[in-house]
């Protein structure tokens, strides 16, 4: 049984880039003429699969609205040596895309990151936040995970067989990258990053990012994959802020106790007491979950041990 059906499949999301997605296609077939593209059109509504099909791009349909759900329908249906992911709205050009495919072909890397950020991204990128979006994410992420990434939400990224085959996708929509990001920091594969040119989006090439909506998304989904890949750090956090917020209802009542020799504030006493517990169980919780972690990585381990 053949293992890869392509050396690279170029993969490329895609929800009404009908402006762009002809460019793209071509670009990546220069750039790497024997890769097959794949376009995953995701309810387009303005001829993007008419097109990419005319120029030579093989279509996949994904009917689950979400960037996520796309890579998930690619990442399941092709199999490939190299796998080079990139946005249809032709914001990265194709100079980097070879360096980048030959580090996994080369099984140099896992996964290579195309950094936007050390190039030109904050010189080109119009939209307001979006900057300053991406620089808070990174920190997070770089903090809670002790990591060095310079661009964690960037969508030019290439992977090995064996990466795509081991990731579970659980995010629907634009926080995909950030749990590529994640996902291969916590099973320490081997990341690359170069940096890769960006350009803004040609004119009349409208993005779908919602500046807030996504931002917060983003957030959500740090939040949640720092809980399960780090459960005894993030229940470790809580049970310290809850306990101090016990400590600052008790002391009131300490001092009362050492002045007057009474107990004047049952209810503090009470709450302190409560949330003492709490404080108590949370770092139980963190523990418990901190061993069923390591149970899991001891498994995925065997697991792609036994991948084909």
């Amino acid at each position: 049984m053949k293992k890869y059906e392509s050396e690279i499949a170029v993969i490329v999301p895609c929800y009404n880039e009908a402006k762009t997605v002809a460019t793209v296609i071509q670009d990546y077939k220069k750039a790497l003429p024997e890769a097959d593209i794949y376009v995953i059109d995701n309810n387009s509504k303005d001829g993007t699969d008419k097109i990419a099909k005319e120029n030579g791009a093989i279509v996949l349909y994904e009917y689950k609205q979400g960037k996520g759900n796309a890579v998930k329908c690619a990442f399941r249906k092709i199999k490939a040596k190299c796998y080079f992911m990139v946005d249809g709205d032709n914001t990265y050009p194709a100079d980097k895309a070879r360096e980048m495919c030959n580090y996994i072909l080369e099984e140099k890397a896992d996964m290579v990151i195309g950094d936007r950020l050390s190039s030109t991204y904050f010189t080109e990128n119009k939209r307001r936040f979006h900057g300053f979006g991406n620089k808070l994410v990174r920190r997070l992420i770089n903090m809670i995970f002790k990591s060095n990434i310079h661009d964690v939400m960037t969508g030019s990224r290439a992977f090995s067989y064996e990466f795509i085959k081991g990731f579970p996708i659980l995010s629907k929509g634009f926080e995909i990258e950030t749990e590529l990001t994640i996902h291969a920091l916590d099973k320490n594969y081997r990341l690359l990053e170069i940096p890769v040119p960006y350009q803004d989006r040609v004119e009349d090439s409208f993005s779908k990012l919602n500046t807030v909506t996504d931002g917060i998304k983003v957030l959500k989904t740090i939040a949640s994959l720092f809980k399960e890949y780090k459960p005894m750090s993030f229940f470790s956090i809580l049970s310290l802020l809850t306990f101090i917020f016990a400590v600052c209802l008790f002391i009131p009542v300490m001092i009362g106790y050492v002045q007057t020799g009474l107990v004047p504030k049952f209810p503090s006493l009470i709450a302190s007491g409560i949330f003492l517990i709490i404080s108590l169980l949370l770092f139980i919780c963190g523990i418990l979950l901190d061993v069923i972690h390591k149970k899991h990585r001891q498994l995925y381990e065997l697991i792609m041990n036994q991948l084909d």
